[in-house]
């Protein structure tokens, strides 16, 4: 007589059949969820004035989202980790500032620098402060557990007045060309900041959705004791995390520079609010573990979108704060229906 093997206790967990990680994957529908604002907008453009659809109309468009697609794409990876970082308003204005400080003659005629190193440095002495400030805002939230919230905005006063100072508040001009190239070329016939943007947005979702250290960005962001308990390093990816928003911020800055010829005395002044509400209205959860940096791309689209249809419809300046607030909050209400899912 033979023997048959028991069945296995329903209730036991098996290798094959143990939970593995949520991967991000691109096609999920809710991260097309904007999409059918864009398209809507595009169709009011249109209806607004002809000149929408123009090709010089749509290239500024997607040009001017530049500069706050890299503050939206440093914000998404740093909310998907549990965190956020008011500062990166006031990074991409100090980090060309203190760039240009160190590199500029200093017998300028408007803006006095100390000429302490040559011009072509300029580029990764800026990148450089703008990762320094990421890594110190990790220093004040890891190390020393201080609120995230109020040390980055603590650090966004402190940053806006420290470039204050450094440019007695006037915008900085005659910058080296090296500094100025990057916002203001032009790769076959599309400025090289669009092509910049898209490449960081497609690396950065490309290391989410299929690197290791990507996915457990979203393990951090969702449940960090469980991801510590599963062995990833927290303190150090948020760390890291932190000072790549920090650099990216800087580089929006050089964009920024290069694309209007200086360093403006408010360059920055304002953004995080934007930056939130495309971060938001893409999918981003401000609760950390939830989004993907395509949809944190089609928020820049839809709020410069927004900015462009009122320019053309001729809405006079003293609305436009309480349209666009308005809009977003109709972009919310669409994307949530679209997508399916609840918005945290």
């Amino acid at each position: 007589m033979t023997e048959t093997a028991a069945p296995p206790d329903a209730g036991a967990t098996t290798p094959s059949s143990a939970p593995r990680a949520r991967t991000v994957r691109p096609g999920r529908w809710r991260d097309f969820s904007l999409v059918p604002v864009i398209l809507v907008l595009g169709v009011i453009g249109f209806i607004v004035s002809p000149a929408f659809l123009t090709r010089d109309n749509l290239v500024g468009v997607v040009q001017q989202s530049t500069e706050l697609g890299l503050l939206v794409l440093g914000e998404a990876l740093i909310l998907i980790s549990g965190r956020m970082d008011l500062s990166l308003e006031s990074t991409i204005g100090l980090a060309p500032v203190v760039a240009l400080w160190l590199v500029m003659p200093a017998h300028g005629d408007r803006f006095t620098g100390l000429e302490l190193l040559p011009a072509w440095t300029a580029v990764p002495l800026c990148l450089a402060v703008g990762a320094a400030i990421g890594t110190v805002n990790g220093f004040l939230i890891l190390t020393l557990r201080v609120n995230g919230f109020i040390a980055t905005l603590g650090m966004l006063t402190a940053l806006r007045g420290l470039q204050v100072g450094l440019s007695e508040g006037r915008s900085i001009g005659d910058v080296p060309p090296s500094f100025a190239y990057l916002g203001g070329a032009t790769w076959l016939g599309v400025p090289a900041a669009v092509w910049i943007c898209l490449a960081l947005f497609a690396a950065g979702g490309a290391a989410l959705g299929y690197l290791r250290h990507g996915r457990a960005l979203y393990a951090v962001g969702g449940n960090p004791e469980a991801a510590r308990a599963a062995g990833i390093r927290v303190d150090r990816l948020t760390w890291i995390v932190l000072a790549v928003g920090g650099l990216l911020a800087a580089f929006a800055g050089i964009l920024y520079t290069g694309h209007y010829g200086a360093v403006s005395a408010s360059q920055g002044n304002g953004w995080i609010f934007q930056v939130f509400a495309a971060a938001v209205i893409g999918g981003i959860s401000l609760k950390g573990g939830r989004g993907t940096l395509f949809g944190a791309l089609t928020g820049v689209l839809t709020l410069q979108l927004v900015i462009n249809v009122m320019t053309l419809a001729g809405v006079p300046p003293l609305w436009t704060q309480f349209l666009n607030g308005a809009i977003i909050i109709v972009a919310l209400v669409i994307s949530r229906f679209a997508g399916g899912g609840k918005q945290d």
